[in-house]
């Protein structure tokens, strides 16, 4: 589902414009990103958490080239689905 298809979706269940249900998903992600850059988690009971996952540095190789270079420590987002989010997936 894309960006378009979910604030089409909402607008449909809810009776509210889309341009008003566009704003408001695109104040949440913004909102979630900016939590995300100062090292603060987003939970959402019932559906999840955002956070950051630290990954160590390490070697990687260039198969083609036959070269190494290290890929310096650094923090990637991800998404931790909640107990009851996931026993409503299977």
């Amino acid at each position: 589902m894309t960006k378009a298809e979910l604030v089409k979706e909402i607008s449909q269940t809810t009776g509210t414009d889309s341009v008003t249900i566009l704003s408001v998903i695109e104040s949440f992600m913004s909102e979630v990103k900016s939590s995300l850059e100062r090292g603060d988690e987003v939970t959402l009971r019932s559906f999840g958490t955002f956070c950051l996952k630290h990954r160590a540095e390490k070697v990687a190789r260039n198969l083609s080239l036959n070269t190494s270079m290290v890929i310096p420590e650094h923090d990637i987002p991800s998404f931790k689905p909640s107990t009851e989010f996931l026993k409503r997936l299977k």
